[in-house]
């Protein structure tokens, strides 16, 4: 190439990046700070990066779990974690929480769905996960795993659980800790799907419980509704109920039988517990509340709202991130944007660290392909109103 064409050349190639930097940029939504923490390019042979959890260590230092998967598999791979000490500007290199490719004797895992949690007062974070036989093509009948970081998400160990709630499951939101008999109880939603490979199978979402994070044991079912047909309840999320002592879980929801088929309308489903998570009410239709086969955030923020993140659209297209608002005691607000560039984007994930203010992480993609980066942004609900 003649030195006389290497000034526009080069010219050319830097106006291609700032123009790549800023359609990255371009969106609709009341999110700000919009970074991306880790591209699916960064981990060659991955096929994606999906199912991001965030935690909070300490002021400004964030900690993002995701998967990173394996290529020919459906929904398996690695859990890594990336740190970042500036409120979200900059992250650093992932760490391996699980790696898949390590051997325990003749049997490899592999891994899916992480969830981070920190006890209150406690200088730790745990990271959950699933895990199973590396041969099978998917996680749907996986087992409960753990590790936890004693430095801010650097680096982690693993740990073995007791789990007395001996059949497969599938998680995906967090630990919901509360009050009983004056001693924490730490409630996780998860949900069985062992019947898309065996005809005698299940479909039900459940919830588990445990004293210490170590020890689990399953606490409860979620009944099908009283009337209508079974409807495929997963992917929970559960939070404090609007009365005293209440818990509430809002579902994901599908076909009975055709799991990725929506209902319709499509909406989520919810269910009432006023006993720990022992017993609930039968699931009922959230008529204000869209679901179509994704999962969705339902959150109470401290300001003692409800808060509702979730793909608009048909099933699987995934692409707008709206939100919904519940004053206590009021309706639901009017459908608000919550991120659309235009793009694939699914399964937030936040974390309020003062009244009304978000920090969030999502899975994100291009036109044409999802879950290539991970992404976070910040959610202000005072200054979206």
């Amino acid at each position: 190439m003649p030195y006389s064409l290497r000034p526009s050349v080069y010219l050319f190639l830097t106006w291609c990046f700032a123009c790549a930097s800023l359609a990255d940029e371009l969106y609709q939504g009341a999110v700000t700070d919009v970074s991306v923490v880790r591209k699916v390019e960064q981990h060659p042979g991955s096929s994606r990066l999906w199912q991001p959890y965030i935690a909070l260590w300490k002021p400004k230092h964030l900690v993002v779990a995701f998967g990173a998967g394996i290529a020919g598999k459906t929904d398996i791979g690695d859990i890594l974690t990336c740190v970042s000490i500036d409120e979200g500007k900059t992250w650093s290199e992932a760490a391996y929480v699980f790696d898949h490719s390590q051997r325990f004797g003749p049997i490899q895992f592999g891994y899916a769905n992480p969830i981070l949690y920190q006890p209150p007062g406690q200088a730790v974070i745990w990271c959950f996960a699933m895990r199973c036989p590396i041969a099978r093509e998917h996680s749907e009948d996986s087992q409960l795993c753990a590790a936890y970081s004693g430095d801010g998400g650097r680096s982690w160990l693993p740990v073995e659980l007791t789990m007395h709630f001996a059949a497969g499951l599938v998680v995906v939101h967090g630990i919901h800790r509360i009050e009983k008999d004056g001693h924490p109880l730490y409630l996780l939603p998860a949900h069985r799907n062992s019947l898309r490979e065996d005809p005698h199978g299940v479909r039900e979402q459940i919830c588990l419980s445990s004293t210490s994070l170590l020890e689990w044991e399953l606490q409860g079912f979620i009944p099908q509704p009283e009337a209508g047909p079974k409807v495929f309840l997963h992917e929970g999320a559960l939070t404090d109920g609007d009365r005293p002592g209440e818990l509430k879980i809002v579902c994901r929801t599908a076909h009975f039988e055709a799991e990725g088929k929506q209902l319709e309308p499509p909406r989520a489903f919810s269910s009432i517990s006023k006993d720990a998570g022992r017993t609930w009410s039968p699931a009922h239709e959230e008529l204000d509340l869209w679901n179509s086969v994704s999962k969705a955030v339902f959150t109470r923020t401290l300001g003692g709202s409800n808060l509702y993140i979730y793909n608009d659209g048909p099933n699987w297209v995934r692409t707008s991130l709206r939100y919904k608002i519940q004053p206590a005691g009021q309706g639901w607000s009017a459908e608000k944007t919550f991120f659309d560039a235009g793009i694939r984007n699914s399964y937030p994930t936040v974390i309020e660290h003062a009244p009304g203010a978000f920090y969030c992480v999502w899975d994100s993609g291009t036109t044409t392909r999802n879950r290539t980066a991970i992404r976070f942004a910040k959610l202000n609900l005072t200054q979206a109103e």
